[in-house]
């Protein structure tokens, strides 16, 4: 049984001008136990769909089930089952990184012995030990990053959504990352749906890609699959494969525009 699975996910927004279709129909199936990129232009509907996915924004059409529960019909158990790590993070800057994590075992119910230790062990996981007395306001944008996903596997879920998870790191913070994603997978199983604007990240990251263009699935498949399919040779590179899919560059790739 596929840990994700949505048929016609939508969900559109009303605004002044008139409704706006953010993801028109979203047909998706993630297997357990992989690390899935989520690609596409802005505006593509990226981030609105792992917000619907996460029970933080509801569909305003389709299903999905998400962890083995419905994301209409028992969205606690969705919550339960999963961790989202939004592209802006959401630490206090005023309280240590103990607290911090200790505060997040608590909100998800763990008695105060439980979250302490859950603390040392996730601090150990994610290279945090050497920092849990300072504050948050002081780490770096990498050891912040870190910070995040700890918050997000307080509660060991078996599925964890990134969104835009290495945007403004250094080329270092981003191998440490890539390399505790793969951990994360290897090591626990966890699967991973994350979406990001950079290609070479989703090329050596992602077990398969999905495209999504205009609030719809456009091409999905391993990375060499897709070069192989748009781009004519598994050694092309997925910048080819996505401007053939997309006829857009993804934003982290795109020229700059002149003013």
């Amino acid at each position: 049984m596929p840990i994700i699975s949505t048929a016609g996910l939508a969900r559109t927004f009303d605004t002044k001008a008139g409704p706006v279709e953010a993801v028109r129909s979203v047909d998706l199936t993630v297997a357990a136990g992989e690390i899935v990129g989520l690609l596409g232009p802005n505006g593509a509907g990226k981030t609105t769909t792992l917000r619907m996915l996460t029970t933080l924004l509801a569909p305003t059409g389709g299903a999905a089930t998400v962890a083995g529960h419905d994301l209409i019909a028992d969205p606690a158990g969705v919550r339960e089952n999963c961790g989202y790590v939004a592209q802006s993070g959401g630490v206090d800057p005023h309280i240590t990184v103990r607290e911090e994590l200790v505060t997040q075992g608590r909100m998800y119910r763990l008695g105060r012995a439980e979250a302490v230790a859950r603390t040392g062990e996730l601090a150990g996981d994610l290279g945090l030990s050497d920092l849990l007395d300072r504050k948050t306001a002081s780490l770096s944008g990498g050891q912040r990053r870190r910070l995040d996903i700890a918050m997000g596997l307080t509660h060991r879920p078996p599925l964890l959504f990134l969104d835009e998870p290495t945007t403004g790191l250094d080329p270092g913070s981003r191998a440490a990352l890539w390399d505790l994603v793969r951990r994360l997978r290897d090591e626990s199983g966890t699967t991973v749906v994350l979406t990001t604007h950079y290609l070479d990240e989703a090329d050596a990251l992602a077990d398969r890609l999905v495209v999504v263009d205009g609030g719809l699935v456009v091409a999905e498949g391993t990375p060499a699959a897709l070069k192989t399919r748009y781009a004519g040779s598994p050694a092309a590179s997925l910048q080819e494969a996505f401007l053939a899919i997309t006829g857009r560059a993804p934003a982290a790739d795109a020229a700059p525009v002149a003013v």
